[in-house]
């Protein structure tokens, strides 16, 4: 709904004084462009694909809006996964799609340094845009590596100036080699440095800082959301920083709009949820432009957008080649490796989880392993596998590490994990609202191979794990174990913690599908298998969740 006060302001004004200024805004895309799933192939009411409809029918309300990418574009689904690995052609495919809807710019999201940083490199000189990242610079400097920290743009005679932010978080998260030659500075440290700087030198009429972060704290209450990492500073961004009009956000994938002291915040979700529109009102005074009213709205992605087919013709060379590439058939199971419950699976070994530590474990040369579930749409394996599968089943491009850890590094990671759980009031097993709120993480928990262990939910958060064993003896917290896990885990993703800093065994740089993929050609079958060597349960009900963190 449009506020009274917006459409007061408007209608107050005479059409000479009016000016008007909008702003699109899309955020995490992750490569979620021709409107389909690449598991199914069925269409969906989501991707950039339909929201270039309702792009385009706003631009034909008002030419000169601006259109703004705020991160995460190059990685995420299939499509991009064989543009990096298979490029043929150019430009990017998802290049091509922000290139053809004349965006005005994009900012620097964390996984755009998934598949390396002459990649990215690469794929920023193939579009019609620029890329905004103030905080990364070359190293030992502080030159924006990037080029350009902010631009800007003309929304009719009204002046905009448009500053991009990345989290500086990446570092925590990210393989060594693809960033290397950067620096990342603190992002609220950055949008302070930055904000006054741009109002003085470029005077305008509407300052907008484009985050790739989301927000530290509740956007209406101010309350604390999450263990303070600096991954997250949009609501210090709101509060410490003088000179803001608008924030756009991302990172987070959740759909929010709202205003935190006076400064108007948005985030638009992910894969083509949903299009951010922000809108600001000015009156000429004394020749210049005063701010009257502005507001932030989210329009959702809905099916009844036909799929805009200029944007689907400037991806269609590659999404024809990834189609026939995902139907290649690369090996069988025998048996059951299909996933019918998610929040099952985390409950109890299970075939595919115990498939995908053995092969970490192979691969790594290394006895005992942990991973996770990557998301709720991961169906398993069917009787036939092919490189649909994989992909839909391991979505990001991880890589495996192998560090040398104590026993009581891995019963602090088991807790971490256990603290994924609580015990609901009827002794069920629900999953923690820490881990569903602000964001759902459920990739943030482990199973583990090569250990036996038992997680008790009716136990205190810190005092669950009570049982802990190798080949049956007890785990002695000052021996020490290699253990292989994915790069994010073993930077501390995720509050793992333990993790930092601990001895690198080494490295498997291949990525994980093709890990997996590699495998399945070798055996040509694979055994679903489960030796049930670990699970969860709840010993006694209590009368409340257990839900500190």
């Amino acid at each position: 709904m449009v506020p009274s006060t917006y459409i007061e302001e408007v209608s107050a004004l005479t059409e000479q004084a009016m000016k008007r200024c909008t702003i699109l805004v899309t955020s995490d895309i992750h490569g979620y462009i021709s409107a389909a799933s690449y598991r199914t192939q069925e269409d969906v009411d989501t991707g950039l694909a339909r929201l270039a409809t309702r792009i385009k029918a706003e631009r034909a309300q008002e030419a000169d809006l601006i259109l703004i990418d705020n991160g995460d574009l190059i990685q995420g689904t299939p499509l991009t996964y064989y543009a990096a690995n298979f490029k043929s052609s150019k430009p990017h495919p998802a290049i091509a799609a922000l290139s053809s809807l004349d965006y005005d710019a994009a900012v620097v999201g964390n996984h755009e340094f998934n598949y390396g940083l002459s990649y990215l490199q690469e794929v920023m000189t193939e579009g019609s845009f620029p890329w905004l990242s103030a905080g990364i610079v070359d190293e030992g400097t502080d030159t924006p590596a990037f080029g350009m920290p902010y631009i800007i743009k003309r929304c009719g005679e009204v002046k905009v100036a448009i500053l991009g932010v990345t989290t500086h978080y990446i570092p925590n998260w990210e393989h060594p080699d693809h960033i290397a030659g950067l620096d990342f500075q603190d992002a609220l440290n950055t949008v302070k440095t930055w904000v006054p700087r741009i109002r003085a030198k470029e005077e305008p009429d509407l300052m907008i800082v484009a985050y790739h972060g989301g927000f530290e704290r509740d956007v209406v209450s101010g309350e604390w959301t999450e263990r303070y990492t600096g991954e997250n500073q949009g609501y210090a961004m709101c509060m410490e920083v003088e000179g803001i009009d608008m924030l756009i956000t991302g990172h987070q994938h959740r759909m929010l709009t709202g205003e935190i002291n006076g400064v108007s915040v948005i985030q638009p979700g992910c894969n083509g949820q949903a299009l951010g529109k922000l809108e600001a009102v000015f009156e000429r005074v004394e020749g210049r432009f005063r701010l009257r009213s502005k507001r932030a709205e989210l329009i959702p992605c809905q099916g009844s957008y036909a799929k805009d087919q200029e944007v689907l013709e400037a991806i269609r060379p590659y999404e024809e080649q990834t189609q026939v590439w995902l139907d290649e058939k690369l090996g069988s199971v025998d048996g059951d490796m299909k996933i019918d419950s998610p929040h099952a699976l985390r409950l109890a070994d299970h075939p595919f989880i115990e498939f995908v530590n053995k092969v970490q474990m192979e691969a790594a040369g290394a006895d005992v392993s942990n991973t996770a579930l990557l998301s709720e749409d991961t169906h398993g394996f069917e009787h036939t596998i092919t490189m649909r599968d994989i992909l839909t089943n391991f979505i990001y491009p991880n890589t495996l590490t192998v560090l040398r850890v104590s026993g009581d590094d891995i019963r602090k990671a088991l807790e971490q994990s256990a603290s994924y759980f609580t015990l609901q009031a009827d002794g069920s097993i629900a999953v923690s609202r820490s881990f569903l709120e602000p964001k759902t993480q459920h990739y943030n928990y482990d199973m583990w191979e090569g250990i036996e262990y038992e997680l008790d939910v009716s136990m205190p958060i810190g005092q669950r794990v009570v049982k802990l064993t190798r080949q049956g003896t007890p785990i002695e917290g000052g021996q020490t174990y290699e253990v292989v896990m994915n790069n994010y885990r073993a930077g501390g993703g995720g509050e793992y913690e333990m993790y930092r800093s601990k001895p690198v065994v080494r490295e498997v740089t291949v990525d994980m599908s093709e890990l997996i993929a590699g495998y399945i050609r070798e055996k040509g079958t694979v055994e679903a298998s489960c030796n049930h060597n670990w699970r969860v349960i709840a010993s006694e009900a209590i009368g409340s969740s257990n839900e500190q963190r």
